[in-house]
């Protein structure tokens, strides 16, 4: 066969094969059958973007992978929840998940989350402390402030205007670390003052990061703690408070750092103060801790 007799073969053989695979095909003259479409670029874009997304997933940094076999079950689920990440303005870059946004390897690179810091007092002016349960995977055995926790990166949770995202965050969290029914601790009468950022190193693979929104309530309530968060709760006086900080700087008990930041800082100052709050409320600084 010489090449023009080759070539017209191959001819016929492309469009017969291209009209048996195709539906769209059309008769011409001759009575060959021939495909409207002798080529899918659509099969071929795809194998790009198929190419273009594997090396995508090959350079991409991955989080690191951290062995939590020794941690509490319940903590461990709570890890997968998604945080909202944020810039040191407070403005929200994305979310990521509780786990990764309290490794300190991560921390180190500047990965940053919105948190806040419930102080709710009683009648008697008395502040309702904690001491973090020993399964809790940052700062275990501490005291601290009646509840700290994140907002989530849920639609009801991300809204700004005057924090209401972070007031219902911290309404849950009430519920779920003290037991007390969220009808009791309405967002609505919770006062939302300042934020505070600052970073602690819990271990050397855990530790915090945040922009922290400062929440003070006065009310009495009922606490039903549950074991998994808190280990015991008490009612503190100032002086008591004081004390409770002596000791800690003697190592004789265990204080979160957040909670002896804002103590050493700014607390004692807004406790004078309970019934005349506005005059502290600062919605534009970020205190630098």
């Amino acid at each position: 066969m010489d090449g023009g007799a080759h070539s017209s073969g191959v001819h016929r053989w492309r469009k017969r094969n291209l009209s048996e695979r195709s539906g769209d095909g059309a008769r011409l003259g001759g009575g060959h059958t021939f495909t409207n479409i002798l080529f899918h670029p659509t099969s071929v874009s795809l194998r790009n973007i198929s190419s273009e997304v594997r090396k995508l997933q090959e350079s991409a940094v991955r989080m690191p992978e951290i062995n939590t076999d020794d941690l509490d079950d319940k903590q461990v689920q709570l890890l997968a929840e998604m945080c909202i990440l944020i810039d040191e303005n407070d403005q929200k870059t994305g979310a990521e998940s509780k786990k990764n946004c309290h490794l300190n390897c991560n921390i180190d690179k500047g990965l940053l989350h919105r948190a806040f810091s419930v102080f709710l007092f009683n009648s008697e002016d008395k502040l309702l402390l904690q001491q973090r349960s020993n399964a809790k995977i940052t700062f275990p055995g501490c005291y601290t402030n009646t509840c700290c926790s994140h907002p989530l990166h849920i639609a009801s949770e991300l809204e700004e205007l005057d924090a209401i995202g972070v007031r219902r965050a911290a309404s849950r969290r009430l519920e779920a670390e003290l037991g007390i029914p969220m009808n009791q601790v309405p967002p609505e009468e919770m006062t939302y003052l300042t934020r505070i950022h600052y970073k602690a190193q819990s271990d050397g693979v855990w530790g915090e990061h945040e922009i922290d929104y400062i929440l003070f309530m006065q009310k009495d309530i009922e606490v039903d703690p549950d074991p998994n968060e808190i280990q015991t709760h008490c009612y503190v006086t100032k002086g008591e408070l004081k004390e409770m900080l002596k000791k800690a700087k003697n190592n004789e008990l265990l204080i979160t750092p957040w909670f002896r930041l804002i103590a050493e800082t700014f607390l004692f100052k807004w406790w004078d103060n309970l019934q005349n709050l506005k005059q502290f409320m600062d919605h534009e600084k970020i205190h630098r801790m």
